[in-house]
Formats: structure tokens, sequence, C-alpha cells
């Protein structure tokens, strides 16, 4: 048997061990990518986010249902919860304005109170949650505002969530922006009153631009500069002596962050603009 000189075995074996290496490389090019349930999490996510400023109603409700699989993840329930309860809080706070059917928004409410509470169960310390389960429980009072003894049923589940944000985060620039409507609507003598609902979200906006960071989690609520400046802007139009330069100025800094806000762009804007003709 011939014996294959040693240094002839070498380079055979350097060339085997090459091309495995490449038909490795060639392989993995080749096959499908399957993303992590995380990035798909952050995926239906950042959808929700634009579906929410583009008033898209129906794309909320299917990514409401299209989160779901990732729900009992035990890395991500908490968070997907969350943003589940999201999608249906802003579905039904965009029903305002295309003039929904009440029942079918206060169903909505009541589903996303139900996500935001599991997400906190799972995370005590997540406020988020707690917020996000506050306004809905403040909406669905309001939808039934003739009917004292329901309003005070969800005042009574509204109380303890209250008491918990303020011990915990007091400042959260979505709590400041979540209060903005009740305080508005509170006597002065009470501690309300439109020029303390402004000085509060201008609070909350100065807040949540010195917590800007480049590196924060996608699936960590970061929401509520824009929102403070259409709420700004809706304030200045419509308090006692409306100041309709701020309120056109906050408006398009909303618009600059978020260009395509149905409800800046096609609603709040012209309500500004019509509201200076008729003042000139």
């Amino acid at each position: 048997m011939q014996k294959r000189n040693p240094a002839t075995a070498r380079r055979l074996g350097l060339w085997s061990t090459l091309g495995i290496v490449l038909l490795s490389a060639v392989l993995s090019l080749a096959a499908p990518v399957t993303e992590l349930p995380r990035e798909q999490a952050i995926k239906l996510v950042n959808q929700i986010r634009r579906a929410d400023y583009e008033g898209d109603r129906p794309a909320l409700q299917r990514l409401y249902a299209e989160l779901a699989p990732f729900a009992e993840n035990k890395d991500l329930a908490s968070r997907v919860r969350y943003w589940r309860g999201f999608a249906l809080w802003r579905r039904a706070i965009n029903g305002f304005n295309d003039n929904v059917d009440p029942k079918e928004m206060e169903d909505d409410l009541k589903m996303a109170v139900e996500e935001f509470e599991e997400s906190a169960r799972k995370d005590p310390r997540f406020v988020d949650a707690k917020i996000g389960a506050l306004s809905c429980l403040g909406f669905v009072a309001y939808l039934n505002k003739k009917d004292t003894a329901r309003v005070q049923q969800y005042a009574a589940k509204m109380g303890p969530l209250m008491a918990d944000i303020k011990a915990a985060e007091p400042e959260n620039p979505r709590f400041l922006w979540v209060l903005g409507p009740r305080v508005w609507n509170t006597p002065e003598e009470r501690g309300g009153g439109q020029v303390k609902t402004i000085e509060m979200y201008q609070k909350g906006l100065e807040i949540i631009r010195s917590r800007k960071t480049a590196t924060s989690d996608p699936l960590e609520p970061a929401w509520g500069e824009p929102e403070l400046l259409m709420s700004l802007a809706w304030s200045e139009l419509n308090r006692t002596t409306p100041d309709l330069k701020a309120a056109e100025e906050c408006a398009c800094s909303a618009l600059e962050l978020v260009p395509y806000w149905h409800y800046v762009k096609d609603i709040l804007l012209p309500q500004i603009e019509e509201a200076r003709r008729k003042q000139n």
C-alpha cells in the first residue's frame, strides 16, 4: 500500500476543512432565517404604534390578536400583555374620532383593562401597565356617566391604581398625560383647571425629553412626547382664552415627530385653522 506524504495529507486535510466551512456558510445563507419571539413581538409592537397614530382601528384589532402567541412567553409575557392592552386602548380612543358605537368602545376598554391587569400581575413593579388600566377605567366611567352607580363602581377601582402609581412614579410622563383630562375638568379650588393642566403637560414634556436614550428597550413604553404635544395643542385651542399660535406650534411639533398622525393632521390642525378664521 502506497504511503501518503505527510505534507500532502496535511494539505488534503486543510482543503477538506475549508470545504466544510464554505459549504456550511452557503447552506446557512440558503436556509430561511427564523426570527426569535422577541424580534417578532417588537415588529408587531411597532406596527401597533403606527396603526394607533394612523387611526387604523381594524389593524389594531388584528395586531392585538397577532400578539397572542407571545402572551405566555415567560420572558415577554408582561410586556406583550401591556401592548395587547395598548392596542385595544388606542382602538377605543380612536373610536371617539370616528363616532363608533360606545358599546364597542367599552368592550375594547374592558378587554384592555384585563390585559393591563395581567401585565401588572406578571410584573408588579411595572407601573405603565397600571397607568393604562387607570386610563381605560376612566374612559369606561365616562361612557357610563349617566349611570351614577356604575361610575362609582369604576371610581372605586381607580382609587387603588392611582395610589400605587403616585407612590411609585408620580412624575411618569405617561401618567401626567393620562391625568390631564381629569385635572382639566376639576375646579381650580380643588387643584385642577386649565392652567394646571397645561403646566402638567409641559412638565411631562420636559421630563420625557430629559429621559431620551438611544438604547431603550423597544418593548418598554417610551411613548409620550407626541401625545403631550398634541394635548398641549388641544388645551391651548380649547382654553377659555385660546392661544392659537401656541396651539398650532404644538400641533406642528407633534407632526414633526409623527408626520402620519391622523388625528393631529386631519382633525386637530383644521380645528385650529377654523378657530383662527373665526377670530380674524
